[in-house]
């Protein structure tokens, strides 16, 4: 039984500390609040992760530290930065692995199938955060001060699943109200279930040839949003969706009055294309497929009417 550290309890952290816990491992994990799944062999600890002092003296001994926290989205420039240095240094000074999950902010934008070894070339501010995390990560690799992983994922799908889709799309076709949505709505799109993205972080962890490099976590579906609206609400025995799209102009009116939806027209990228995530290397490498789509829908639905679990 080794000990791993996850900071973060979000969708995908705790996911991750549920499958290490039902395997045996011992998980620490840390958040703000002290929340987080229930298991006996979690151990639940409120402490913010900046203070380095305290998360150096948490992580110490444990085999393998996860970055799995994200700070409020319109906040990423003032809070990300502090935030992964500390847990940087928690992993060097611990002596312990260190895994990051990450997203494909810093690829900016890519025309075909992003592959891991493209070259960080942000566009945006949180694109230009999420590259210097990786860069600060891997000059400490370099330096032979800690082994150091990113783990990649795209747009997430899944029970208390946090982005685009989920907020503005899957909540509205569950309760049956219209959609408006700020990208194409036929575009080809990879989605990543918060589970696939869980367990490609510890097959990450676990793997010799993880280090200094980074991973893609296999999409669960590439379907266009119209298509995955309407598997859903076949899923969940609900009216198929109208669907309409969001005007930039009526995307700026709710950025005024949402700080969050206000840091999505950067992104929109993102949405107006096909955004393709490559993931044979993780499926070849790491020996891992996707969960089938229709599992996640189920998953999504059954939150919605309160039979998850």
């Amino acid at each position: 039984m080794s000990l791993y550290v996850i900071v973060g309890a979000g969708a995908t952290g705790a996911a991750a500390a549920r499958l290490l816990a039902d395997t045996g491992e011992q998980v620490r994990l840390v958040t703000r609040r002290g929340g987080g799944p229930l298991h006996e062999r979690i151990e639940r600890v409120a402490v913010d992760a900046t203070d380095t002092g305290r998360l150096v003296e948490l992580a110490r001994g444990a085999a393998v530290l996860f970055n799995c926290a994200m700070p409020a989205y319109d906040r990423w420039p003032s809070q990300f930065p502090p935030l992964a240095a500390s847990l940087l240094v928690a992993a060097e000074r611990g002596g312990s692995d260190y895994v990051m999950l990450g997203n494909t902010y810093g690829y900016g934008p890519v025309d075909g199938p992003v592959t891991e070894d493209l070259p960080m070339a942000p566009s945006s501010v949180k694109g230009r955060v999420r590259a210097q995390m990786w860069h600060d990560a891997l000059a400490a690799y370099e330096a032979g001060r800690v082994r150091v992983t990113e783990v990649r994922a795209s747009d997430y799908l899944g029970a208390g699943a946090y982005s685009p889709f989920t907020i503005m799309v899957g909540a509205q076709v569950l309760s049956g109200a219209p959609v408006a949505y700020p990208g194409r709505l036929d575009a080809p799109h990879s989605w990543t279930y918060t589970g696939d993205a869980a367990r490609t972080l510890i097959a990450a962890a676990r793997s010799e040839e993880s280090w200094g490099r980074a991973w893609h976590t296999p999409s669960t579906s590439q379907a266009p949003v119209r298509e995955l609206a309407a598997s859903l609400a076949l899923a969940a025995g609900v009216p198929a969706p109208e669907l309409a799209h969001m005007t930039g102009a009526e995307l700026e009116e709710i950025g005024r009055k949402d700080s969050v939806m206000a840091e999505f027209p950067e992104m929109l990228y993102l949405y107006d294309r096909p955004n393709l995530l490559d993931a044979a290397n993780t499926s070849a490498v790491l020996n891992l497929t996707s969960t089938p789509i229709r599992a996640v829908l189920d998953e999504m639905a059954a939150e919605r009417l309160g039979t998850a679990g």
